[in-house]
């Protein structure tokens, strides 16, 4: 882990000299494929060095940071033409980077809480510097409380853990079972339920997205939400006895929530914000899955974290692309884009499928088993994913047909096919997601 981490390190000297843009990004990218490399087909804990070590979940999530980050830079070019502090902007996305890399490998409960939360300090600069509108202060102040605010409890609830058993090793806490600590339960729940997000404390979610530069909303989307249910995964060894009490109560509100913002999504005018709201949907399932605590529901809302990394973030890119050419993100100006970009209804077209879980995307291979769990744990929850099911192809039919089809906007007098970067971009995102349903079992066999 330790190369891994000095190579990203040492960028850092990168930033004092000009003209570094694509240097980063292409180093950037060299690292994912020397990662891609190092993966061992052992489902215990390897690579470990004195506080850091990796298992398939984590190698999974930091290889999705690894590349999420690489493409948020090949999104971000605009920074660069413009020279809006691009120094700067790097800076924080390599910060960032070897921030998530390091919770993702931490075996030590405190320094994953360390390093989760210093996450949210360079997330915090890119909706703050580089932004679009006014009111990005606001959904800065909304981030910053609501995680905060969650996360004070898990803290207590770790030093708690370390007085009781004389050490914070996750590797050693996994055979432990607390069985009547009933407030320690969400104390230790609640800041991943916030970062997930559950609904009911989702509000932050849909703001930061909308006020985010498409760099930041691509990480929120695509690694960011991660975090919650990577450390759900992690603690739920020590309180499944808890769990067995109390996760009823989560799963009915997940998936109540995912049907109310299903119904949200589709009277959204504005793109970014249907699909941050989408983001809601998805995660709700992903909790429910996760709250089962069954087989099934481990490794489906695992296969739906990385599926839905991909996706998500190609959805936000081929909003930008929109944004960027119409100088808007309404719905209204946004539509016939068939007539402007034909080219690019081909990407809206195969991002929406995932998005629905079509196949052979490897969404559908996190929904079917998502379903199987929530199912077998109780029948009752078939009409919330039901209507979830429903609706969330309902949306997404409506966002490709909204922006694709109908009369162009008449203040658009001109063609524009798309840049070679934005295609490229686009099938760095498509094709990892459905690719790697042909070697499904990193995702469904690391239990």
């Amino acid at each position: 882990m330790l190369k891994l981490m000095f190579g990203v390190m040492f960028m850092f000297f990168m930033f004092f000299y000009k003209k570094m843009f694509w240097v980063v990004q292409n180093m950037l990218f060299m690292f994912s494929f020397i990662f891609m490399l190092m993966i061992t087909f052992n489902y215990y804990f390897c690579k470990i060095s004195y506080y850091f070590g990796m298992d398939m979940i984590s190698y999974g999530l930091i290889m999705l940071s690894l590349w999420i980050c690489s493409l948020m830079l090949m999104a971000s070019e605009k920074v660069l033409k413009m020279n809006n502090y691009s120094n700067l902007f790097l800076m924080m996305i390599v910060f960032l980077l070897m921030m998530l890399i390091l919770t993702f490998s931490s075996l030590s409960m405190f320094m994953f809480y360390l390093f989760f939360e210093s996450s949210l300090i360079p997330t915090l600069f890119l909706i703050l510097g580089w932004g679009y509108q006014p009111e990005r202060m606001q959904a800065g102040v909304y981030l910053l409380f609501y995680t905060l605010l969650a996360s004070l409890p898990l803290l207590i609830g770790i030093f708690y853990i370390e007085s009781m058993n004389k050490t914070l090793s996750i590797y050693l806490l996994n055979y432990l079972y607390f069985c009547n600590f009933n407030f320690l339960y969400l104390c230790m729940v609640f800041a991943f339920l916030v970062k997930m997000p559950m609904f009911l404390v989702h509000l932050w979610l849909p703001k930061a997205h909308v006020e985010a530069p498409v760099s930041g909303s691509m990480i929120l989307a695509g690694v960011l939400l991660k975090l919650g249910g990577y450390g759900l995964l992690r603690i739920f060894s020590m309180l499944q006895l808890l769990g067995m009490k109390f996760n009823y109560f989560w799963i009915s509100i997940s998936l109540i929530g995912g049907v109310l913002v299903s119904l949200i999504c589709l009277f959204q005018m504005d793109l970014k914000s249907l699909i941050a709201y989408s983001s809601v949907a998805h995660m709700g399932i992903v909790l429910s899955g996760l709250m089962t605590m069954s087989y099934w529901g481990l490794n489906g809302s695992y296969t739906l974290m990385i599926a839905h990394g991909l996706c998500s973030s190609g959805l936000f890119c081929l909003a930008n692309i929109s944004y960027e050419q119409m100088g808007s993100r309404s719905m209204l100006i946004n539509k016939g884009m068939l007539n402007f970009m034909p080219s690019m209804a081909l990407w809206w077209f195969l991002l929406c499928l995932g998005n629905m879980a079509a196949p052979p995307t490897l969404n559908l291979l996190g929904e079917i088993s998502l379903m199987n769990s929530i199912v077998s744990w109780s029948w009752l929850t078939m009409i919330g994913l039901a209507f979830l099911s429903f609706f969330s192809a309902a949306y997404t039919l409506y966002l490709f047909s909204y922006s694709q089809h109908g009369k162009i906007y008449s203040g658009i007098n001109y063609f524009f096919s798309g840049m070679n970067r934005e295609y490229l971009l686009l099938m760095l995102h498509w094709l990892p997601l459905n690719l790697l349903i042909m070697k499904s079992n990193f995702c469904m066999l690391w239990l």
